[in-house]
């Protein structure tokens, strides 16, 4: 009865230690199978937040360049600040947004 206990011992030790270092690396480790997922999930946001940020920065050059020339910041002043000519009458439209 005692070899037989030895064997079986000996046979599955082996499998418990497999068991125990795999539950280790997906669980514990610092490099574990879960950090590795969180931090895939964080490098898929970064790139989206890249992605946004540089269609923002495209959006802006060409609002610099427009903006750069005299008829861009008579446009920006009209639109914006609503600047007028000496001999013009400015007329805002505001549209009722209950239907």
């Amino acid at each position: 009865m005692m070899i037989d206990f030895q064997a079986y011992k000996k046979k599955y030790a082996y499998l418990l230690y497999i068991l125990i270092f795999g539950i280790w690396m997906l669980f514990f480790d610092s490099n574990s199978l879960l950090s590795h997922i969180k931090l895939n999930r964080e490098i898929e946001s970064l790139r989206r937040q890249k992605e946004f940020l540089q269609k923002e920065i495209v959006k802006d050059r060409k609002a610099i360049k427009e903006i750069s020339t005299d008829e861009g910041r008579e446009k920006f002043g009209r639109e914006n600040y609503y600047f007028k000519k000496e001999n013009e009458d400015i007329f805002i439209i505001e549209y009722d947004t209950i239907k």
